[in-house]
């Protein structure tokens, strides 16, 4: 008998220890997004528990078509059946309160829902859309006994003959209705808890093309008032946090639009499935992050054959600490935020397994429990928050009580389960800027290529420096200015002696010219060939300046231009410079010869390298200011790069003009043939290098099968 209660004691221990590692075990993987768009592994926020449905909440028919889920403070759960027309009210362990189904309406007539979809509860009342029924209607929370019919509003500003619809609904702390009706275009829908109309806000904005704008002013009125591009697209759902803040989302973006505002990285919110708007209807979402919060954001590498293009948003949540979940309809997933857009975790997927939840309908939050519903199944499945979750949720709760030291700690202790978590570096960051510890702060802004925040800090050090410094700073810059403008005269006197002189050209007088031929192109260049006063040695060292110039570019940019330190080498910088140098100087010869030009290939080679000559002056000051501006300034250095650019092909323009002696009508042909040229020629590199690779591999495998019969 004691060695049977044994083994059935081993046994019991065996199970309870494959119960555990079944229930540690997930069918998902969570994950994050690095600022180049790659998937990060992360640990699991929540894992699933249990699945609930109509027999474990003790219901004594299956529920059929669930479109809405909603808890309150106390953990009670509401759902909504559209195709039962009822409301099922659950306690917190999801047992069943009471069923709202039929009711006496304020005339005393018997009455029911028709088609109900969405649902909000207040501490006094419950809200139902009574979708077809075109109404909301109100009930008490604690009973379910009826309260009150909103009906719908009334304005001129609903167009004519459009439908009431209300699928979704959100009521501030003041008893404000926000409303989403699904027929309706203007916007968010504003009224009282009478039904009297306020406002239409939100509405998602239209951008025309100008060949929209030219057709329909030949549209008739009717044409103009079908076409579908001049109307704002519909909300689908809606939430509200603890400060009136209202979540909406839509699905009815195109993909071409919402997908272009995710590579653009849009902070706008035009394009955003997802908006954040506060009372007045002011769109005031925070996009911090690396990625606009809109969900899947590498959908080439996680798309299959039949899920492609951006997430289809159909539902948001509001979380514990300002966080905040949208729903991936399209992909199974859920995406969650926190108030600066910072993407904390995503996971999910279809499935049968426990926690993979097909064709999701709605989510909420039940405390620490995340509650995902299935349209598929109508079962609810409920997640419990992790350790790991547990932790980003503290952090997040030290950070927003302004508690750094222990937000530091907090995010610390994240690091230590999740390397590769970027928001942590911000949040680090973020907690010792706040303390006044810009230097920290910086280091850990750049472990998350935090350009924005990493501006913001850098700007405040910066502004220490100069306080600390200006004086020392001033008289640099003077001393620099001194130094340029005699540099500059001793320029000007080394090229006039050499005008005048009949001696043999020095490197160092030739190399000085450059200065007088970027600011003189006419005169320079015509002095460049007929008077000799350049050549082919100096040429090739101005090249040469050039190719270190882009190489000290490439490896010296500031942290704002470059924040990932990636760097190319030498050999990519010369084949950069010197591939159009040559395709120019080669086309170009090829072409004047046949037109009359009167440039040789020399003339041609030494006036293109004299060309080159702002390049230098302005990529290498760019670069050295490139490492003490902020992202907010970088349009200033780009302005100097782009200027250097200019300069080079006004000089190259004027150079070509004036070596082969052509009228501007002549060289600027000349200059779109020589394009047409490098075309022709590099073609014929490929073309070459292609059959000699050809060549060389059909002897190869000659010599191969020779030397395998040998």
């Amino acid at each position: 008998m004691k060695i049977v209660t044994r083994i059935f004691c081993i046994v019991l221990a065996l199970l309870s220890i494959f119960a555990v590692c079944a229930s540690a075990a997930v069918p998902y993987q969570t994950y994050t997004y690095s600022i180049s768009g790659f998937a990060l592994y992360s640990p699991d926020a929540y894992v699933p528990i249990q699945t609930i449905d109509y027999k474990y909440m003790g219901l004594d028919h299956p529920l059929t078509s669930i479109k809405d889920i909603l808890t309150d403070k106390e953990g009670n759960l509401y759902l909504v059946d559209s195709a039962a027309n009822e409301v099922v009210v659950l306690d917190k362990f999801y047992k069943v309160k009471f069923i709202i189904k039929d009711f006496v309406n304020n005339h005393g007539v018997p009455d029911n829902f028709t088609a109900p979809q969405g649902i909000f509860v207040t501490d006094d009342r419950i809200f139902v859309c009574d979708t077809d029924a075109n109404r909301i209607v109100t009930f008490e929370k604690a009973t379910g006994k009826f309260d009150s019919i909103i009906p719908q509003p009334e304005s001129s500003l609903f167009t004519e003959g459009s439908t009431y619809k209300p699928v979704a609904v959100a009521v501030d702390q003041y008893d404000r209705l926000y409303v989403v009706s699904s027929t309706t275009y203007q916007g968010i829908i504003v009224m009282t808890d009478k039904g009297v109309f306020t406002s239409f806000i939100g509405a998602q904005k239209v951008v025309a093309n100008m060949w929209q704008i030219m057709w329909r002013r030949f549209q008739t009125k009717d044409q103009r008032a079908q076409t579908a591009s001049f109307i704002s697209t519909e909300f689908n759902n809606i939430a509200i946090n603890d400060d009136g803040f209202i979540y909406v989302t839509t699905a009815s973006l195109s993909a071409q639009k919402q997908q272009a505002a995710i590579n653009g990285k849009e902070t706008s919110g035009d394009n955003a499935p997802v908006k954040m708007l506060n009372a007045s209807g002011k769109e005031i979402m925070r996009r911090n992050g690396f990625w606009p919060p809109s969900g899947e954001i590498d959908v080439s590498s996680l798309s299959t054959d039949t899920i492609t293009g951006p997430s289809k948003v159909t539902d948001v949540a509001v979380g514990p600490e300002q966080t905040w979940t949208i729903v991936d309809n399209k992909r199974s997933k859920t995406f969650t935020y926190d108030f600066d857009g910072n993407l904390l975790f995503a996971f999910g997927n279809e499935g049968t397994m426990l926690g993979n939840v097909s064709n999701i309908q709605s989510i909420c939050y039940q405390g620490d429990v995340l509650m995902i519903l299935s349209s598929l199944t109508n079962e609810i499945t409920t997640f419990k928050r992790t350790e790991y979750g547990d932790a980003l949720i503290q952090a997040l709760k030290y950070q927003n009580e302004r508690k750094y030291d222990e937000a530091i700690d907090a995010w610390v202790e994240i690091l230590k389960r999740n390397s590769n978590f970027d928001t942590a570096y911000v949040g680090i960051g973020q907690s010792l800027f706040r303390q006044g510890e810009y230097e920290e702060a910086i280091e850990y802004y750049k472990s998350a290529y935090d350009t924005k925040n990493y501006s913001n800090a850098y700007k405040e050090m910066r502004k220490e420096w100069i306080s600390k410094y200006l004086f020392v700073m001033l008289a640099v810059l003077i001393v620099l200015i001194a130094l340029w403008s005699k540099f500059m005269k001793y320029v000007k006197r080394v090229n006039y002696e050499t005008s005048i002189s009949t001696e043999k050209r020095t490197l160092k007088q030739e190399l000085l010219y450059a200065f007088h031929v970027i600011l003189h192109p006419f005169d320079g260049f015509w002095d460049l060939k007929h008077e000799k006063r350049g050549s082919i040695r100096a040429g090739i060292i101005i090249i040469i300046i050039t190719i270190l110039s882009f190489y000290y570019q490439a490896i010296g940019q500031g942290y704002v231009f470059n924040p990932e330190g990636v760097y190319s080498s030498i050999f990519v910088q010369i084949a950069s410079v010197l591939t159009p140098f040559f395709l120019w100087a080669a086309g170009n010869w090829c072409l004047t010869t046949l037109f009359d030009g009167e440039g040789s290939f020399k003339d041609i080679f030494i006036s293109l390298s004299y060309c080159l000559t702002p390049v230098p002056l302005l990529i290498i000051p760019a670069t050295i200011a490139s490492n003490v501006v902020t992202d907010s300034e970088m349009a200033i250095i780009n302005l100097l790069i782009t200027l250097a650019y200019i300069w080079l092909g006004l000089l190259v323009f004027v150079a070509m003009m004036v070596i082969h002696d052509y009228s501007i009508g002549k060289n600027v042909l000349t200059c779109l043939g020589t394009i047409v040229g490098m075309a022709f020629i590099m073609f014929l590199a490929i073309l070459f290098t292609t059959l000699l690779a050809k060549v060389v591999s059909f002897f190869t495998n000659i010599v191969d099968e020779i030397m395998f019969r040998i």
